[in-house]
Order: C-alpha cells, then structure tokens, then sequence
C-alpha cells in the first residue's frame, strides 16, 4: 500500500485490490496514501494539493491518520519545502547515521584512532 501506484508490479496490486474487496474499510486509507504518494515527487503545486489531501483525510473516520495530519501541520513550512523543493539533506544525514552506528558498534572497544580508520574506511 505504500508504493507509488504507477510503481506497484500486479501482483502486488491484485493484494491490495482483493484487501480492499474482502474489507471494505481499506479503501479510503489505500485512495488516501496513494495520493499522498503521488505528492512525494517535488513539484511547484504539490503544497496546495497537500491542503486538500489533509482535508480528505481529516474528513475520514481514522485517527492515526488524523495524528499524522496534525503533525504534518505543525511544520507545515518544512512540509511544503520537501514536497516543492528538489534538495535534500539525505546524503549528510545518511553520513551521519552510518558514523554513529559505528560509534556504537565500536562503544568500549578500541580507543579514537581505531574509530577514525573504520569511519575512514567505510
């Protein structure tokens, strides 16, 4: 269900369709995140679209969904830079997540220049 629709290989789409057959309560959720997916790709008017997808979805009976448009509403300026802006942080954050799992990996062991030779060479 949260892979782009235009991405889904059939099998996997005929699931979600008998899930949304046999149970007729997964059909609003699964219309709602394929359509938050399609907003996923930086595009000038997807900050507007993100307004009325919220509205859609607050309109629906589910609340984890509600919680998770209120959170999207209180940094809405962020929200709307990643879903209209083609940069991102990933690489650095990426970096920076590969050097703390070694950090942890290397707690107790070994002393700083043992750290910065597997951070070096990783």
């Amino acid at each position: 269900m949260l892979t782009r629709p235009d991405r889904l290989k059939d099998h996997q789409r005929e699931r979600i369709e008998a899930a949304r057959t046999a149970c007729h309560e997964m059909t609003a959720p699964t219309d709602l995140i394929h359509h938050l997916a399609a907003l996923l790709d930086p595009a000038d008017g997807n900050a507007s679209l993100l307004s009325t997808w919220i509205t859609s979805a607050q309109t629906e009976d589910l609340p984890h969904l509600h919680a998770f448009t209120r959170s999207l509403e209180k940094d809405r300026a962020a929200v709307d830079a990643a879903l209209t802006l083609p940069h991102h942080d990933g690489g650095t954050e990426g970096v920076n997540y590969k050097t703390k799992l070694i950090k942890r990996q290397m707690y107790g062991r070994a002393r700083f220049p043992l750290l910065r030779h597997r951070i070096l060479l990783s």
